[in-house]
């Protein structure tokens, strides 16, 4: 004879646990135990994609953090910058004027190339047609669909019911 603990010939795994499975069991109690354990996969299923979920939620709010910081020290740094370049211009013998005037063309320039790229994207967008179709279509077979009559009783039918 073999020990139901440490033998697995014939067993079922739940979570950690093995548990011999009787051949003089009910095809509605292995219904049970099936409907059981996929409902124990699909909750453990839901469990890991929560802590995937979570995990990835902070990597990203680190990384969107860091990168508005980025973005600030970016931002303070254009004055600086374009003050450099207004100076280096006019160290080129440019007068002071025509120096920051040609740096200010430049960034409205930099600014218009931008505008019109996001102009072309903008134009491409369409919406999700698919998803659309998918929706009505889902949309027409539920319509479609009718609710099973259900059996009434003949003790339900003599319960009064109030109407507060």
């Amino acid at each position: 004879m073999s020990d139901h603990g440490k033998h697995a010939d014939g067993a079922v795994r739940s979570g950690t646990v093995v548990e011999v499975v009787s051949a003089d069991r009910s095809v509605g109690q292995l219904v049970a135990a099936a409907t059981a354990e996929m409902s124990a996969l699909v909750h453990d299923e839901i469990a890991l994609a929560k802590a995937e979920i979570r995990q990835d939620v902070k990597r990203g709010a680190v990384g969107g953090g860091a990168l508005t910081i980025a973005g600030v020290f970016a931002l303070f740094s254009l004055p600086v910058l374009s003050f450099a370049a207004a100076y280096g211009i006019h160290n080129l013998g440019l007068g002071l004027a025509w120096s920051f005037l040609i740096v200010g063309a430049a960034f409205l320039l930099l600014a218009g190339l931008l505008a019109g790229l996001a102009v072309l994207k903008f134009k491409k967008v369409k919406p999700p047609e698919k998803s659309i179709a998918s929706a009505k279509e889902t949309a027409a077979v539920l319509q479609n669909v009718k609710p099973h009559p259900r059996q009434v009783r003949e003790e339900t039918k003599s319960v009064a019911r109030s109407t507060a």
